[in-house]
């Protein structure tokens, strides 16, 4: 193990190389209404119901939506109960719509109408802050959480990985022939959830929205001969997500795009794979013949211990908590060393999680 700054990663990354990055923002997710009694109810948006498809498509509603979401206060909600919110000429309005086993539907409408559900979060929401921070965010949040490279929203937790990149290391890292490519996972509010099941099998993995276009899966074919890095476990599970489709669509080249959903225990039932090279070129023949050559679905992908990557060569990462799915994916990677790199994490008082510090795991052959 080797010790050094974000700023001189590159004297520890292969060259050439490609670096993958999560350009999706977070949203300004909670939303605070105040009762007429005084008590307050929050709600955390974490998706859009499933009629509209993505959450590009939810965004840009405009007057009203429907969301998934969850409730702080929730036995406070009396049934068919409005509650508003007002901030200067906007007027926000809830409604709780259907009580389901993990969240609910609460359907939002505004005025002025005109107004996209985006602008409305914007203006009325604030920033979800991972939880162990204990404190509310303030309006430095908006940025401060969130990647310089952050572009697509869709968030509810950073992908804290990219948090350590500066627009000067990444210019940097170009001119070492070490390239970036930005793809999208939308994180949602599952990344948190621990796995309590005795058996990993009995886990339920969180979905996640995933957005592809054909120019980035052109160039991933492009660089298949050179190690391909993921930023952060996000932009690792939306790589190795392309795989598994890809291998969808060689199986099935007329498979509609709501078939197009990974669920977590496809990859562990395949008796036959394909090569990389192969997978993509599918992908990418699909996409091709998309409505504006891109993919939206969602991903499920679970990777534990004895998963076989199939794109990702290295990545980086920040340090996990016990018993995280994040931390199984990073014991998949690099096999039963993960408890000595924890171990020395821990004996050095390195920080963990959202704003702690970071780590690059190289599997041999990727090693300069």
């Amino acid at each position: 193990m080797e010790e050094g700054l974000y700023s001189g990663i590159a004297q520890f990354l292969p060259s050439p190389a490609l670096l993958v990055l999560n350009n999706s923002r977070v949203v300004e997710a909670r939303i605070l209404f105040q009762k007429s009694s005084g008590g307050y109810i929050e709600i955390f948006c974490l998706e859009p119901h499933h009629s509209y498809g993505n959450i590009s498509q939810a965004m840009v509603q405009t007057g009203s939506v429907l969301w998934v979401c969850l409730i702080g206060g929730a036995s406070k909600w009396k049934a068919g109960q409005i509650l508003t919110k007002q901030l200067d000429e906007i007027k926000l309005e809830a409604r709780f719509v259907e009580k389901r086993k993990d969240d609910f539907i609460v359907s939002f409408s505004w005025s002025p109408a005109e107004i996209t559900f985006a602008s409305i979060l914007n203006k009325v929401g604030s920033i979800p802050l991972p939880p162990y921070l204990k404190r509310s965010a303030d309006r430095t949040d908006i940025e401060r959480y969130q990647t310089v490279y952050a572009k697509e929203p869709g968030s509810v937790a950073a992908p804290t990985a990219g948090l350590h990149f500066s627009e000067d290391l990444l210019k940097s890292l170009a001119s070492k022939n070490i390239e970036s490519l930005y793809l999208t996972l939308h994180v949602g509010a599952g990344t948190f959830m621990p796995v309590k099941s005795e058996k990993l099998a009995d886990h339920e993995m969180h979905e996640e929205f995933i957005e592809v276009r054909a120019d980035q899966i052109e160039v991933l074919i492009s660089k298949l001969r050179e190690p391909i890095i993921a930023v952060g476990t996000t932009s690792l599970r939306t790589l190795e997500t392309l795989y598994w489709l890809g291998l969808m669509v060689n199986e099935n080249k007329n498979i509609s795009a709501a078939e197009m959903h990974l669920h977590q225990e496809y990859p562990y039932k395949q008796l036959s794979h394909i090569s990389s090279g192969v997978a993509l070129f599918s992908l990418l023949e699909w996409i091709k013949k998309a409505p504006g050559e891109k993919l939206i679905t969602k991903t499920q992908l679970f990777i534990v211990p004895g998963y076989s990557f199939k794109l990702v060569r290295g990545l980086v990462t920040n340090f996990h908590q016990p018993h995280s799915t994040l931390l199984l994916l990073v014991a998949a990677l690099i096999g039963s060393s993960w408890k000595d790199v924890y171990t020395w994490a821990l004996d050095h008082d390195y920080r963990f999680l959202s704003y702690g510090d970071g780590c690059l795991f190289l599997p041999d052959e990727t090693r300069r």
